[in-house]
């Protein structure tokens, strides 16, 4: 009876590299990414080229796109999280030693952004959000492109949210000083994909 009772043996960092990028650990349990259109890509890397736009000019910190996996403090040899976000920002002063570059990185990010696909289960999404929160993300985006909505929840305010639509400019200066971005900067799409 015990034995039915016992936790699950969570992956090793071994196990998951051998899975591909597209899988996320979410309380223990292998979840695939789902697949992502064109207005996903689009919403993101207006999100992506205007922060690395902005960063190129200062040595903040790394802004990284959809790919890196991030293993959020868990033990290598048992993940009990690891998320892959749409996009990611890293302070400098906040850069993990890694002894192994090519592999995931150990920590967590400062930003991490979502960019929220149709098929996305909703308590997934939402145990990654205060997940991100309490190992010490200072912000996590959750982005609609659908809705256009773009919902900033700031580990300060935790569990406070604010919620942008129509034409807003988002309160940045705690992760990016004297930068601004606005909902139509995100939402904009090209013509050629409205048809």
């Amino acid at each position: 009876m015990l034995d039915a009772l016992a936790k699950p043996k969570l992956l090793s960092l071994d196990d998951l590299l051998k899975l591909g990028k597209q899988n996320e650990i979410i309380n223990g349990q292998v979840v695939q990414k789902s697949a992502s259109g064109i207005l996903h890509q689009l919403v993101s890397q207006n999100i992506y080229h205007s922060i690395d736009l902005y960063l190129s000019q200062l040595d903040l910190g790394v802004i990284f796109y959809t790919g890196l996996t991030y293993l959020m403090f868990s033990d290598s040899k048992g993940l009990k999280n690891s998320f892959v976000p749409d996009i990611s920002f890293i302070r400098l002063e906040n850069i993990l030693p890694m002894t192994h570059n090519s592999k995931p990185y150990p920590g967590i990010p400062d930003l991490a952004v979502e960019v929220i696909s149709p098929g996305e289960d909703a308590d997934d999404i939402q145990t990654k959000l205060r997940t991100y929160l309490d190992k010490g993300t200072e912000q996590v985006w959750l982005v609609y492109p659908t809705t256009k909505e773009l919902h900033q929840y700031r580990r300060d305010n935790n569990p406070e949210i604010r919620i942008y639509r129509g034409s807003q400019k988002l309160d940045l200066a705690d992760l990016f000083p004297n930068f601004e971005l606005t909902t139509d900067q995100i939402f904009t799409i090209p013509e050629w994909a409205l048809r």
